[in-house]
């Protein structure tokens, strides 16, 4: 393993991942980390749909617009956190999740909750980018 390559893996021991992510991410030392608020189904011209789906299909276009403003990319995603108000329609979300990444996953949590910040707003996906 080099020093200042991003590495992710699953180490032996534990139970394989029950989704498509991965158990950890190594950050390199003197890294350029990234963080991003919490992304949203917003259109580009700033209506939110009602539909769940739409709001994952944009939420991901969003989330490459703002990687693709600081010059990164899917592989530099070391962490993935996802908040939903309702359930996710899984397989149209590993459809999206799997454009993005091509099965190199990124460690991620998700979490259900009531509400997020305004009462559309169906799904959030906060990410945490690193270049070495």
């Amino acid at each position: 393993m080099t020093n200042n390559t991003i590495t992710r893996r699953n180490p032996e021991g534990m139970p394989s991942p029950v989704g498509h992510y991965t158990h950890i991410t190594r950050i390199p030392r003197n890294a350029e980390l990234f963080v991003t608020s919490g992304q949203i189904g917003v259109d580009i011209d700033g209506s939110l749909p009602e539909n769940m789906n739409e709001q994952i299909r944009n939420t991901f276009r969003n989330i490459k617009a703002v990687l693709h403003a600081e010059e990164c990319a899917a592989e530099h995603i070391v962490k993935v956190n996802i908040w939903a108000v309702e359930k996710i329609d899984w397989d149209y979300f590993d459809a999206e999740w799997n454009q993005l990444f091509g099965g190199d996953y990124p460690a991620m949590t998700i979490g259900y909750l009531t509400e997020l910040g305004l009462p559309e707003i169906k799904i959030e996906i906060e990410i945490w980018a690193a270049k070495a």
